[in-house]
């Protein structure tokens, strides 16, 4: 069961791919008049999701929950994430707001490419209007998830690519120090953001997933390589 409906696992008979499809449910679309169900056809992603590399769940067996990512491959996926949104946002007819941009929407091929996904929430943005993308139905009135989606839209801001970008640099915080936004560390209106610039300046290593201080480069130490790209990005 996904967030929007029904999901299976197929192969196609014409070159035996497999596939992922996607029922829209009626009532997670709330569309009350009844309309055919509509279904989404995805190209299966063996390595899952970015949520499943950063946070192993218990249902996982001892494999999935002893991988990690490391430096690198972090880094690539979040260039190919960029890549596309810079498709969906400049790149389209009409802009494309993703509006639910988080590690579990973010999938990863046998490549370990990154793939942006689930587009329920995603809205077409024409000039000044914005339309529902594939269907007129709406989300219960919500618009992301929360700690990922920016604090303005809970005070019913107006959708924008700029809310994609920010959900975006959660992830980049997020895929760094293994964290989720919404962790219980964060207390008393702390978030992972302010959380991170908090302590950057001077206690930033203290904060990475100790995981990619641990790798091992030909050259220098992976901490140091690591703040290299850290005070270059920020």
């Amino acid at each position: 069961m996904g967030s929007f409906g029904y999901v299976y696992k197929g192969i196609l008979e014409a070159n035996g791919a497999v596939i992922l499809v996607k029922v829209l449910t009626a009532i997670s679309g709330i569309d009350y008049k009844w309309h055919d169900f509509k279904a989404l056809v995805y190209v299966f992603m063996e390595n899952g999701s970015l949520e499943d590399w950063l946070h192993p769940s218990v249902g996982m067996n001892k494999v999935e929950t002893m991988r990690n990512l490391n430096f690198f491959q972090r880094l690539n996926v979040a260039i190919d994430v960029a890549h596309a949104l810079e498709y969906l946002h400049h790149r389209c007819e009409t802009p494309i707001i993703h509006c639910d941009l988080k590690p579990s929407n973010v999938l990863l091929d046998g490549e370990m490419v990154g793939h942006i996904s689930d587009f329920g929430l995603a809205k077409i943005h024409s000039g000044d209007q914005l339309n529902y993308y594939a269907n007129e139905s709406s989300s219960l009135g919500l618009t992301g998830t929360i700690g990922y989606a920016p604090p303005k839209y809970g005070i019913g801001s107006k959708l924008s690519t700029n809310g994609d970008v920010y959900s975006y640099g959660i992830i980049l915080l997020e895929m760094l120090t293994r964290k989720r936004p919404m962790n219980e560390r964060f207390k008393e209106g702390l978030s992972l953001r302010n959380f991170f610039k908090i302590v950057f300046l001077d206690r930033v290593v203290k904060i990475i997933d100790p995981i990619l201080l641990q790798e091992s480069v030909r050259r220098g130490s992976a901490a140091d390589i690591h703040l290299q790209c850290l005070n270059s990005t920020f």
